[in-house]
């Protein structure tokens, strides 16, 4: 398989949440986002369930589209029986020592706006427009307390006292997860899954950088350094200063105790192939296709040891993923 052609097709779909609580309030919160349930699995010999929801308006990327081949979706996984836990615990990858994801960001038409409309209907923030320096993004709080990045598709400067927001211009902009060493998880993502290097934020003073990843399939290119802020479905890598260095450093994946985030997901046009490919390039694997039960799935392991899930894109075949 051409590596170049299998980037133009590959999506990147998901970051996977688990979740704790009965699902009306966490499906509640996404919608009240403007995210749509598009669709839900059930695996009860399993003890699970997986919640897909994107964004599905007239104007939206991935309109009508098939699950498998959306450009951004947010899946939830709910475990049963964990709501009546009161051990369980949901690890949202902000605290330590169990640092590692770190948010999932949804952009949107007039920020101002959107951050009062969320505000008024009872949910929380991490951080406020108007709190510490950085007076352009927010980041709300989610019924189990991840972190969701609010930014404006325009500056705020052009927002401001603007008293409405339409929820059908909003995108699931990016998923956020932090890297120990840059070089590494920049040559992964970009020669190994085929993502391309849309934008670099260097924040010297602070001692990071954000690196924003993608593919460009029907949204077309984007020259590097240019607006991200209407794509979806991007990759965010943080990448703190000297972490590279640090002897037995390391981030959480999100799958051991305590766990919360699951994995991203990429969609590619042959599923075998890519996974040939993939076994060429000598990647680390968490499940082949030929392990366990589920055979139309992998799980391939980037250098943070993060789950890298890969799926079957249904425009490219001939039969129903599930």
């Amino acid at each position: 398989m051409n590596s170049l052609r299998a980037s133009q097709r590959l999506r990147f779909l998901v970051p996977s949440l688990q979740k704790k609580p009965s699902f009306v309030p966490p499906v509640k919160f996404y919608n009240h986002l403007g995210l749509s349930l598009l669709k839900k699995l059930s695996f009860p010999d399993a003890k699970f369930d997986l919640y897909f929801l994107g964004y599905d308006a007239p104007g939206a990327v991935s309109h009508g589209k098939n699950l498998w081949d959306r450009e951004g979706l947010i899946e939830l996984t709910h475990n049963y029986g964990t709501e009546n836990d009161p051990e369980y615990k949901i690890n949202n990858g902000n605290v330590e020592p169990y640092r590692g994801f770190g948010h999932t960001c949804i952009s949107v038409d007039n920020i101002q706006a959107a951050c009062q409309r969320i505000e008024d209907a009872g949910y929380k923030f991490q951080k406020k427009l108007t709190d510490g320096k950085m007076r352009h993004i927010a980041f709300a709080l989610d019924p189990d307390g991840y972190w969701v990045e609010i930014i404006g598709q325009r500056p705020v400067e052009e927002t401001e006292g603007v008293r409405e927001t339409d929820l059908g211009t909003y995108r699931m902009n990016h998923t956020m997860i932090r890297v120990k060493d840059a070089e590494r998880s920049l040559e992964f993502y970009r020669e190994v899954m085929g993502m391309k290097l849309f934008r670099t934020h260097e924040a010297k003073e602070a001692g990071f950088n954000l690196y924003f990843l993608g593919y460009e399939g029907e949204q077309g290119a984007v020259v590097e350094g240019g607006d991200t802020a209407k794509r979806e479905g991007l990759l965010e890598l943080t990448w703190n200063y000297g972490t590279e260095k640090e002897e037995g450093f390391s981030y959480h994946d999100g799958n051991k105790g305590p766990q919360g985030f699951g994995h991203i997901c990429v969609s590619v046009d042959s599923l075998e192939k890519a996974c040939e490919r993939f076994e060429g390039l000598g990647v680390s694997w968490k499940k082949r296709l030929t392990d366990g039960r589920m055979k139309n799935v992998a799980f391939v392991l980037d250098p943070d040891g993060y789950w890298v899930e890969i799926v079957q894109n249904e425009r490219f075949a001939d039969k129903a993923n599930f």
